[in-house]
């Protein structure tokens, strides 16, 4: 089978085998955040397969595998767009604005939180804090921080990724 067909997990095992050496035995629990941060990175997501064969590599109860995936906001179960804009909504973020930003977001991607554009470029989501409250507002695109942001900032922003 070629490593393309191969499924994410099983390409990735000789990755996981690795760290696993770096724990003491019996230890394999704590590798279920490595691993998934591991097989998002290479999907871009976590699919039902993925959950399966690490329920059997590691052998831990699907339970704690959906746990970590539903407490870490940064863990996805479908795949996004190119451009994954995270916008901050928590409390800070919320006195300086974010609401007007996220609005504004969804009116010029056309799309509300949670969903992504037709052509599947970008994909908005709110997330409750981003943990940069001296720089709020705060909209995350992809893995880069944009702070103090603007409406005109945000105009500028979008036209670059564009």
């Amino acid at each position: 089978m070629s490593a393309v067909l191969m499924p994410v997990v099983e390409r990735l095992i000789p990755e996981f085998e690795k760290l696993k050496k770096r724990m003491p035995p019996n230890f394999e629990s704590t590798l279920v955040l490595p691993c998934l941060r591991r097989v998002q990175d290479e999907r871009g997501y976590v699919a039902d397969e993925d959950i399966v064969a690490l329920t059997k590599y590691l052998g831990v109860p699907r339970m704690q595998i959906e746990q970590v995936l539903s407490y870490y906001t940064m863990f996805r179960r479908k795949p996004i767009g190119r451009w994954h804009l995270q916008a901050c909504r928590n409390v800070t973020c919320s006195m300086r604005g974010s609401e007007r930003l996220i609005d504004a977001l969804g009116r010029k991607l056309g799309v509300r939180p949670g969903q992504t554009t037709a052509d599947g470029r970008f994909t908005l989501s709110e997330v409750e804090c981003l943990g940069s409250c001296g720089t709020a507002p705060v909209v995350m695109v992809n893995e880069a921080y944009h702070e103090n942001l603007s409406i005109e900032k945000l105009d500028e922003l979008l036209g670059r990724l564009s």
